[in-house]
């Protein structure tokens, strides 16, 4: 019984530490889909900088390549674009000199002239979630329609369109698409329970996905109930 005693205090001790040395990739504006030529930047967030945090990303340009290899401008912790393009769609993530990594988001830009607005990290179970369906020159704000997996959910009226208290059926890729215009790239949107850390996962991320301002980022909304 001691020593049962002993190995659950050590593999306490060990979480405890691990859940101090950890990084929040940050995205600004935050989303997952922009059009060619917006600016974006990406930072990560950091409870230890004795750890050494790096932006990395995955693109059809390179894998695990840092800021300070050439891509974008390093300011600080903080990595900027002032015109991003089609070649920096990919998946980004934070990564650790001990080999751990922050969630990876994928960011999607297009060269067309609709973008879906749409979470670019995981939403907590139970949240609302609302969709904005955006076109790249003004009105932004016309009717569209909204399809997960391929398949119509419904169209709005003003763009705009809320998934209630999600849970994990709500996971999938969603694409929307406004008459005249035309469609979206898709995006996924990943939820998480209420005992999971959206922001860190030990696991290495995945190959970016291949890819064939009007100022309403404040679209993308999440409403916790409790």
């Amino acid at each position: 019984m001691e020593g049962t005693s002993v190995l659950r205090l050590l593999a306490l001790i060990s979480l405890l530490s691990c859940s101090t040395n950890q990084a929040g990739l940050t995205v600004s504006p935050s989303r997952s889909q922009f059009f060619e030529g917006e600016s974006v930047s990406l930072s990560c967030e950091e409870d230890d900088s004795s750890a050494g945090w790096t932006l990395r990303r995955n693109t059809t340009r390179g894998t695990r390549t840092q800021c300070a290899d050439g891509w974008w401008r390093k300011e600080g912790s903080t990595c900027k674009a002032s015109s991003i393009r089609e070649h920096d769609t990919g998946v980004y993530w934070c990564e650790s000199r001990e080999g751990a990594s922050s969630s990876s988001v994928q960011l999607t830009v297009t060269g067309g002239s609709v973008i879906l607005q749409s979470p670019v990290l995981p939403v907590m179970e139970g949240d609302d979630v609302t969709l904005s369906c955006r076109t790249k020159t003004p009105p932004s704000s016309l009717p569209a329609a909204f399809y997960k997996d391929g398949s119509l959910i419904r169209t709005e009226p003003a763009g705009h369109m809320t998934l209630q208290q999600v849970t994990s059926s709500d996971e999938g890729l969603y694409q929307c698409s406004i008459s005249g215009n035309g469609e979206s790239p898709s995006s996924r949107i990943s939820v998480s329970g209420s005992d999971l850390s959206p922001f860190v996962k030990m696991t290495p991320p995945t190959q970016a996905e291949p890819v064939p301002d009007d100022g309403d980022d404040d679209e993308i909304t999440t409403k916790h109930h409790f």
